[in-house]
């Protein structure tokens, strides 16, 4: 932020507070239009109480009497004509605001018909490249700009998906990471799944699940994207995210940080951006982020600091938290509690700071960059490196512990997932089950027990007790017979016989389940390839046609029916594309776990000094 952007604030807000209104007399009349002694009186006023120049003030006066005027022209022509206009800043990846420019639009229009106006206007070829964002939230192009409650006179920032760099063009990007991945949480094989901090699985309803992985998803790639200081990007995947978890269960969101670490991510790329059009929703976002902190960590972090410590790697998060509020507390001009926001980041970040030669040393032992500055910040005081090696030894170890300790439930998961996919009402928690198998129950038993009481633990133990001979007769046939024919024609494709048996009897001879059993025991592109390559070698060598009627031969020896064939070819080609996509998404991650809290806070120190300064002015 500039020192003349910083006057401005200041001489908009003392005139908010005097309530006076530049557009009215007896600074303003419509038949003489600015009435320059009246400004000037007004400016050598406010020169004296900011200590400037009189003409730089009154210049200041003048531009926000035009912003007034402005304004209220496109008042009155929306209520005239219905037509709205938006104040439309371009902004930049590095620069921040590159163009602002008027758009006029009706509200019954499209999304889509304000990304026309907006690239007709910049002259762009592809409407598609326009992202506008309004709100904290981007607009949608199939919806009408109503129905998103745009308003006449709103801000609206927008980033242009095109350019030339190493990636290729912004749009491009973003649509190949939302179907990457999309393809890794529709994977059959379960490439992704959610943990909690200490390495124990984190269950859910399906639809939940999807909505939240997707949107970790983004997440995970926004971040990326913010370490290479691609904030635009970063944001564009950070509402993304956003829209996926607005389908989650907002009880699981209060539970977890999650929800808190994207709102802070999103103000955060505003600041980067220097957008500070959208206050009001960063504002929003932060009062979410520090109720959410709260929740998990304590009212004033108790919590957190009696559970890990007055140095856990956590005060990252919260240096971050008190910095942004305390830029969005100066852009309100309320400096007090700007001020005092600074000094708890300050203090903060002081602390946090590493020794760069014991970071370098650590690196050199053979330990990541970020479990070694983790380490660091987790260890203050003497004998630093000893202490951090240790810490980064138990942690691994917790990490191991908690993966081994949960393979019960994890194998639960996926055999539920594979034998009965379906709908949220008929979900079934694994953790819940391993929960009554301890205590005794059959596992079938246990699972109907919990569906039918929407898993809750204490009913279904109850109906366990009281009602297990019901339960039993309501369980289907243990035992189904393989089909001969499936069972025949699965092998002639090259699968192994006891596994085929084992996918037609737990899928009760569902064919497309059965191949979906088979291909998921691959866990390597290659395997997949050489099955599609070994089954297509095969039709070809009959000479078959794979058509819906069934194939065609030339051969005594005839190809399983042509709906069998598809299904193996289509399934396991989609689970190509799913590793392909995996591998592709997770390129530039990092594997450390908890790489949300590794921030270097060098932005954040460089972004503390320049506010403190033009506090200081």
């Amino acid at each position: 932020m500039s020192s003349i952007d910083n006057l401005f604030l200041q001489v908009r807000s003392r005139l908010q507070s005097e309530a006076i209104k530049l557009w009215e007399e007896p600074f303003y009349s419509e038949e003489f239009g600015s009435i320059e002694g009246a400004m000037e009186v007004l400016a050598k006023e406010y020169s004296g109480f900011l200590g400037i120049d009189a003409d730089r003030c009154k210049c200041i006066l003048t531009e926000l009497q035009d912003n007034a005027l402005r304004k209220l022209e496109a008042r009155r022509e929306f209520t005239a004509t219905g037509v709205a206009t938006f104040k439309v800043r371009r902004i930049d990846n590095r620069g921040g605001t590159t163009t602002m420019l008027d758009i006029k639009c009706d509200l019954n229009s499209l999304g889509s018909d304000l990304q026309a106006a907006i690239a007709a206007k910049l002259e762009l070829p592809d409407p598609n490249h326009v992202k506008c964002i309004a709100g904290g939230k981007m607009v949608d192009s199939n919806v009408t700009l109503s129905a998103q409650q745009l308003k006449n006179n709103q801000q609206l920032i927008v980033i242009i998906g095109q350019g030339d760099n190493r990636n290729g063009a912004l749009y491009e990007r973003i649509n190949r990471i939302k179907a990457d991945v999309e393809a890794v949480v529709s994977s059959q094989n379960q490439l992704m799944e959610m943990e909690d901090q200490n390495g124990s699985p984190v269950f859910l309803p399906p639809a939940e699940n999807r909505a939240l992985l997707t949107g970790l998803g983004y997440c995970e790639k926004a971040r990326a994207a913010i370490q290479r200081e691609d904030f635009d990007e970063a944001l564009l995947l950070l509402l993304e995210a956003d829209e996926r978890f607005a389908a989650c269960n907002s009880q699981f969101l209060d539970a977890v940080d999650n929800y808190a670490l994207l709102n802070l991510d999103i103000v955060w790329c505003y600041l980067c951006l220097k957008n500070v059009t959208q206050l009001p929703d960063a504002e929003r976002r932060l009062a979410i982020c520090e109720k959410s902190f709260q929740r998990s960590y304590g009212e004033r972090y108790e919590r957190l600091y009696s559970l890990k410590g007055k140095a856990c790697p956590e005060r990252a998060l919260i240096m971050r938290l008190q910095l942004l509020q305390g830029v969005v507390f100066f852009h309100q001009n309320r400096r007090d509690e700007a001020f005092e926001r600074f000094e708890a980041a300050s203090a903060l970040l002081s602390e946090l700071k590493v020794n760069d030669s014991q970071l370098a040393m650590l690196v050199e032992m053979g330990f990541e960059l970020s479990e070694s500055r983790l380490a660091l910040r987790s260890c203050s005081g003497a004998g630093n490196v000893e202490r951090a090696v240790q810490f980064i030894h138990e942690r691994r170890q917790q990490l191991n512990d908690a993966r081994t300790q949960s393979k019960a439930e994890r194998s639960i998961q996926r055999r539920l997932t594979r034998s009965e996919p379906g709908r949220d009402c008929d979900w079934v928690n694994p953790r819940s089950i391993c929960t009554l198998t301890e205590m005794g129950f059959e596992r079938r038993l246990a699972a109907l027990a919990l569906q039918k009481t929407k898993n809750d633990v204490p009913k279904a133990v109850e109906l366990l007790q009281t009602q297990s001979a019901e339960l039993r007769a309501a369980l289907p046939p243990r035992d189904c017979s393989v089909d001969a024919d499936q069972l025949a024609h699965l092998l002639q494709l090259g699968f192994d016989e006891p596994a085929v048996r084992a996918a037609l009897e737990s899928t009760s001879n569902n064919v497309d389940r059965a191949i979906e059993y088979l291909l998921r025991a691959f866990q390597s592109e290659e395997e997949l390839n050489r099955t599609v390559e070994r089954i297509s070698q095969m039709v070809a060598g009959t000479g078959g046609q794979v058509d819906d009627d069934g194939p065609s031969t030339s051969n005594s020896n005839p190809a399983p029916p042509s709906p069998i064939i598809k299904s193996v070819l289509r399934q396991a080609r989609t689970e190509i594309e799913a590793l392909k996509a995996y591998e592709r998404f997770n390129s530039d991650l990092s594997q450390n776990d908890q790489d949300y809290l590794d921030l270097p806070l060098i932005q954040e120190e460089q972004l503390l000094n320049e506010y403190r300064n033009l506090l200081e002015q």
